[in-house]
């Protein structure tokens, strides 16, 4: 169950449904509503989608796969200290907010919708992502940085990081670079190394 494809006008459909998923909720919104903003019958659909359930499945699945890319470009980018990798990762997660907010707002609130066979598919995305976050705050608590048990400190950080999505306005007066500094000097007590 590959869901991810190279399909353009997947891709878009896959846009559209996040953003009715967002608007309206998952079971709220139907096959006819999603294929009404699509510009397509309702039974085109199924020539893309098994279901709903798939949909749900491919917007996740794509948000997931763009997280997992900034994350580990920005990773790799990255000054090689501890605090220079987890202002990377804090950067990488907004960065993912802002240019995918729909599917991360479908995977956040959406995820108990998913189906078995689809949670199965999607949860090894999932555990590679946390990886990611477990390593660096790992080392950043290595390196006293962050104080704590690095679990919750890394639950901590990732739920203040995924709430902005609530509260951010990217078109107002503070940056994304200002936001993922302040947090990180809030969370680590020291000043923002630079950029």
């Amino acid at each position: 169950m590959t869901l991810v494809n190279a399909s353009s006008r997947r891709k878009e459909l896959i846009r559209i449904a996040a953003r009715l998923f967002v608007v309206e909720g998952f079971d709220r919104t139907t096959v006819r509503m999603m294929a009404k903003d699509m510009g397509i019958k309702s039974g085109s659909l199924f020539h893309h989608f098994r279901d709903k359930q798939e949909i749900l499945c491919a917007v996740i699945e794509e948000g997931m796969h763009n997280a997992l890319a900034l994350a580990n470009h920005a990773l790799s980018e990255a000054h090689d200290t501890p605090r220079g990798r987890l202002d990377a990762m804090v950067r990488a997660h907004l960065e993912t907010l802002l240019t995918d907010r729909n599917a991360h707002v479908v995977a956040l609130y959406e995820w108990r919708r998913l189906d078995d066979e689809s949670r199965s598919h999607l949860v090894h995305l999932r555990d590679a992502y946390e990886a990611l976050w477990k390593e660096v705050i790992e080392d950043a608590s290595e390196a006293g940085l962050v104080y704590g048990d690095p679990l919750s400190a890394r639950r901590f950080v990732l739920g203040a990081l995924n709430w902005t999505v609530r509260w951010y306005d990217p078109e107002g007066p503070r940056s994304p670079e200002s936001l993922a500094q302040e947090l990180v000097t809030m969370i680590t007590h020291s000043p923002a190394s630079p950029a």
